[in-house]
């Protein structure tokens, strides 16, 4: 196994770690249950104009062929009115027969989550992301590990809140809960990955199209970039190095590592 050289960070953030990887692979230790290593990777866009989805498509299919998340995919994005609306597949996006139609939607923000679950038994729409606030105050996506979602998983389906398998609709209902409008998202994903821990990094799309990702990812960093017209957040297919620029976003400018433990809003 070779070890993957560090990133080199940009203004205003920190180097992550160098950790040795040759793919899925079991962890254990006190911040890891013994579990695969393997996830999501994450898209958020916005522009001071109105822009089609299938702007943000080729990147999405880059994240998908290079992160392996050919899973299951979702979209929210906001719309006409600035209140957040949704699309989720529990197949592939490559394989999204609804692509093309959903590409064609205009918006000026969206969030895009590409599925790998830690475990296939976890797949199904219930757990496929991003989730929707049923009240419409954000939608929210997450990957990597929540991992002490266990105990509050035992209150919320008592409450009958609970109706997937994974780790993310936990950490839904948590921010479900401690949602606060005079609150800034940056504090409140802050407060979740306080609360439940693990290594994971978490997206919120708002109404009207403020979008914040918590960068706490050991295994997957966050950057953010622009593309014409287009402000984006990414995680990093995986990889720890710029390989996103080469292999995704070639294009890419203003291209900027966001730190593990910081946030960056759009």
């Amino acid at each position: 196994m070779v070890p993957r050289a560090p990133i080199r960070p940009g203004p205003a953030s920190t180097a992550i770690p160098m950790t040795p990887r040759a793919g899925p692979e079991v962890r254990s230790g006190p911040q890891h249950a013994a579990t695969i290593v393997a996830m999501c990777e994450i898209l958020v866009a916005r522009s001071d104009a109105p822009f089609e989805l299938a702007a943000l498509w080729e990147v999405a299919a880059g994240l998908e062929r290079y992160g392996v998340a050919g899973y299951a995919w979702g979209v929210a994005w906001v719309g006409p009115d600035g209140s957040l609306e949704t699309h989720r597949a529990t197949i592939a996006f490559r394989d999204d027969p609804r692509r093309e139609e959903i590409g064609r939607v205009e918006t000026i923000a969206a969030l895009v989550h590409l599925r790998r679950p830690s475990r296939f038994s976890w797949l199904g729409m219930a757990d496929t992301q991003p989730f929707l606030d049923p009240a419409g105050r954000f939608a929210f996506a997450h990957n990597g590990e929540l991992a002490r979602h266990r105990r509050l998983r035992v209150a919320y389906r008592a409450a009958g809140r609970i109706h997937g398998k994974a780790d993310s609709e936990v950490g839904m209902r948590w921010l479900e809960d401690a949602w606060d409008p005079g609150r800034p998202a940056v504090e409140l994903l802050a407060g979740l990955h306080a609360a439940l821990g693990g290594s994971a990094n978490l997206a919120v799309l708002e109404p009207g199209g403020v979008a914040t990702v918590h960068a706490g990812n050991l295994e997957n960093p966050v950057f953010s970039f622009r593309l014409g017209d287009i402000r984006l957040l990414a995680t990093g297919v995986y990889s720890l190095d710029r390989s996103l620029f080469r292999l995704v976003a070639t294009g890419a400018r203003e291209r900027r590592l966001i730190g593990r433990g910081r946030a960056a809003t759009l």
